[in-house]
This record gives structure tokens, C-alpha cells and sequence, in this order.
């Protein structure tokens, strides 16, 4: 039997930042994104009698250890020394698009981890309690430098509005009409800007400029532009609603620049700037910044002047997702 936990990337149209303790303990935070067809796999296969080691873990390195405290994987190391767990263990890790490149990935595999080993232990969990567990690791057992909202969208999946005020989180889901979800759907791409960078460190000048309470204004702004996103997705027409859209996520991504200076480069500016030239209704980077992918609303047309100008290896087709992480059994 080959047990399958299938987690998905994000994106976040709005909010971005407001996840973090520093800013939601003290004032109400909100991300305004969604989990998209792109996913992290993690593959648990059997282990044969005749393994050289009990640990056999695939992905960019092939690890092989007799000790749950010598897997290099933090993640796994972690989850494993926090359940206890002592059984043989033979995983392959697979993405569909790099890590560290602002869709959240780290974390979600986090979330398909969890869920899989919960599965292999034939317990079951919910998605509150799975990105409660996610969170947990990341920050308590990792001490990672990492907001909540790429734990959330990898857990519930779908196109949301995530709430969260000290300990409280609430989820409205973005009731939309079929057609102009279609629509929405159509115009989602990604361009890839080449640069991987590890959030936990890009963010550092932001968190301290939030405890600093240096960026709240732009902070309050992305909250307000998660209301205001929501009811423009929630609209009938579906034109007017990607124009819309579209000048509000570009908005929403020149008060992101002003979190640190290590938000934005040179060559992510210059690659916003030709994406808006050719006509996209709007776009921003995603994830922390420094680097990664920029994702753009645009008409298919413009798309395709896109992967003239990027190329066709630098660009990604997307479309949102409904289900969050899940398990795949064969």
C-alpha cells in the first residue's frame, strides 16, 4: 500500500503580514487568498525487510538514518520526535513548483506531513486541528519566523476570507457567481522571478518594524482591502470584477513594498512593471518578498504576450483549488 498526503500551494490577495503575532495579538489581522492546483505530495511507501537503514527520506537529498534524531529534515525530525513515532519509515517528497518561492510551500508540506502521519497511525484529524498542529511546529518546535496563513490555506483549501484576533479565527468563504469565478480562474498566472529565498529570514526587518509599530497604516490598509477584495469577488459581472480586482492587488502591493527593503529588487520591479505594460488588470509577488513568483490577473491574450516577454519556462497557469490537504491511498 502507498499512502499519498497531497497539500496545496496558496496565494493571498490581500492581508499578507497581518498574520503575524506581532501584529494580530494587538489588532485585528486578515488575509483575503486562496489554495490554487499546485501541490506538495508527500509519499509514504512501504520499507523493505531488507532496508540498509529504519529512515529512508527522498527529496532534494536522500537521507538514510537508524535514528529519528539524525533525520537533517527539520520538519520530519520534529513531527516524529514530537509523536513519539518509531516505526520504519520510507517517504519521498515531491512539488510541483520550487520552495522557498512565496506560495507557501514549506508549511504545506508541514500540513501533508501531519496528515499523513496521522493517517499512517490511523487517527483522524481536522483541519482546525491540522493547522493548529502545523503552526505548532513551525513556531514552537522550530522557532520559525513564520506567519498563519499558509497553514490555513493548505488545511481548509478554497477561496476565503481568514479572520484572526488573538485567539480567535473565523473563515467566510467568497460566495461567488460560477461565471465570474470561471473568470477568475482564466486570468491567474504566475511569473517566476528565478530568486528562491527562505521567508523566515526575509521577514525579519518586517516583523521588527511591526513590533515597532512602523507599518501599521499600510498593515490597517490590507485588512480594509480584504473587505473591500471580498465584495468585489462576490460581484455579478465578471469584467468589472477583474478590473476591480485587479487595481485593488496592485494597491494592495505598492503598501507591501513599504514593509522593509527587502521586500522588493530591481528585477521584481522591472518584471511588475512589463506584466502591467502588457496589460494585466494587476498583480503583486507573493509570499514575503525578495523573491519568488509574481502573480498577475490578466486577460489570455496578455498571457500569451506574457510568455513571449518571460518565457515559457517562467511562466505558470493556475487556477484556484477547493479541498486543502487530503490523503491518497493506491
Amino acid at each position: 500500500m502507498i499512502n499519498i498526503s497531497r497539500s496545496p500551494l496558496r496565494i493571498s490577495f490581500f492581508g499578507g503580514g497581518t498574520d503575524y503575532p506581532a501584529y494580530f495579538h494587538h489588532h485585528p489581522g486578515s488575509v483575503l487568498g486562496a489554495s490554487i492546483d499546485k501541490y506538495i505530495y508527500t509519499i509514504a511507501l512501504p520499507m523493505a525487510d531488507f532496508a540498509e537503514h529504519r529512515y529512508r527520506i527522498t527529496y532534494r537529498i536522500v537521507e538514510g538514518v537508524d535514528r529519528v534524531e539524525d533525520i537533517k529534515h527539520n520538519v520530519i525530525r520534529a513531527t516524529l520526535l514530537d509523536m513519539r513515532y518509531d516505526k520504519p519509515l520510507n517517504l519521498a517528497i515531491i512539488s510541483d513548483l520550487p520552495g522557498n518561492s512565496g506560495l507557501g510551500s514549506s508549511s504545506s508540506f508541514t500540513v501533508g506531513f501531519i496528515a499523513l502521519m496521522e493517517f499512517l497511525n490511523r487517527r483522524s484529524i481536522t483541519k482546525f486541528d491540522l493547522f493548529k498542529r502545523a503552526v505548532y511546529t513551525e513556531r514552537d518546535l522550530l522557532k520559525e519566523n513564520v506567519g498563519i496563513q499558509d497553514q490555513i490555506h493548505a488545511a481548509f483549501g478554497g477561496l476565503n476570507l481568514y479572520q484572526f484576533h488573538k485567539d480567535d479565527l473565523t473563515i467566510r468563504p467568497a460566495q461567488m457567481a460560477t461565471e465570474c469565478r470561471e473568470a477568475l480562474d482564466r486570468s491567474l498566472c504566475l511569473v517566476y522571478t528565478g530568486i528562491q529565498r527562505h521567508a523566515s529570514t526575509t521577514v525579519e526587518e518586517q516583523v521588527k518594524n511591526t513590533e515597532e509599530k512602523k507599518i501599521n497604516k499600510d498593515l490597517s490598509r490590507l485588512v480594509e482591502l480584504c473587505q473591500e477584495g471580498l465584495r468585489v469577488l462576490e460581484g455579478r459581472n465578471p469584467e468589472t470584477m477583474l478590473c476591480d480586482l485587479g487595481k485593488l492587488v496592485s494597491e494592495g502591493w505598492e503598501a507591501k513594498r513599504r514593509f522593509s527593503s527587502s521586500v522588493s529588487l530591481p528585477k521584481i520591479d522591472a518584471t511588475y512593471d512589463e506584466a502591467m505594460r502588457l496589460g494585466a488588470y494587476g498583480g503583486k509577488l507573493c509570499g514575503a518578498g525578495g523573491g519568488g513568483f509574481l502573480l498577475f490577473m490578466a486577460p489570455e491574450h496578455v498571457q500569451a504576450k506574457m510568455i513571449e516577454t518571460f518565457g515559457q519556462k517562467s511562466f505558470v497557469k493556475i487556477c484556484l483549488e477547493d479541498n486543502g490537504a487530503g490523503i491518497i491511498s493506491r
